[in-house]
């Protein structure tokens, strides 16, 4: 029985991919992509054919078990997202739960995931971190902030660009404005920045500099009395 392989593809740069999951991508024989879309600009760009489906957040319950018995049946599956490694806050968790459970190997290739340079650079500790995400939008974002309001290590969330300001100022609100804080976008690209500074000057200085491209937030832990 061949594995499902998740395979991390660019978060921006098309060069930031290993030779080994371009040779998972051509030799599987079928490829699970977030966004078939977007992962045809990566396969068009190495010239790999392997057939793409759909399989993300508003459909994997319904096809996860096809595509275990696909496994079971001899096929090598790799899966994608649209950038960074499935899983992280991507589709993955279910269908890699489904593999273990029915006892069919799951391999992950080492790659391009966006919160870890974000972490490394940001000029805060990295020796001990605790990854967030994605706040929820609504329900939940108070309670889960006024808990990690004591954390004491390195914080690492993810946002969207139209919501990075409230969520900085959110923040602000439970941690104090003038915790440090680092923002990173644009990760491997033309464009790329790192905005350091306290919650209270990265949050004003994106009120003026509207952001665009995908945002990682890095927090600093509660300081040690």
């Amino acid at each position: 029985m061949k594995p499902l392989t998740l395979v991390p593809t660019p978060i921006g740069n098309l060069k930031d991919i290993t030779f080994r999951a371009i040779d998972t991508l051509k030799d599987c024989d079928l490829i699970l992509a977030e966004d078939t879309r977007q992962t045809k600009k990566l396969l068009q760009h190495y010239e790999i054919d392997t057939p793409m489906s759909s399989f993300h957040m508003h459909n994997e319950h319904k096809v996860t078990s096809k595509y275990t018995d696909l496994l079971k049946q001899g096929q090598h599956i790799a899966l994608v997202s649209d950038a960074g490694t499935p899983g992280i806050s991507d589709p993955g968790f279910l269908l890699v739960r489904a593999c273990v459970e029915e006892e069919i190997e799951v391999e992950v290739l080492p790659g391009a995931t966006a919160f870890v340079p974000s972490l490394v650079a940001s000029g805060l500790p990295c020796d001990k971190f605790i990854f967030e995400g994605f706040l929820p939008h609504k329900k939940g974002r108070h309670k889960i902030l006024n808990a990690l309001s004591e954390e004491t290590k390195t914080i690492v969330f993810y946002e969207s660009p139209h919501r990075l300001v409230k969520t900085l100022d959110l923040i602000g609100e439970f941690f104090g404005s003038d915790r440090k804080v680092c923002v990173s976008r644009e990760l491997t690209k033309m464009f790329e920045e790192h905005k350091r500074g306290t919650l209270l000057e990265v949050s004003q200085y994106y009120k003026d500099h509207p952001p665009k491209g995908e945002i990682v937030i890095i927090v600093s832990g509660k300081p040690k009395s």
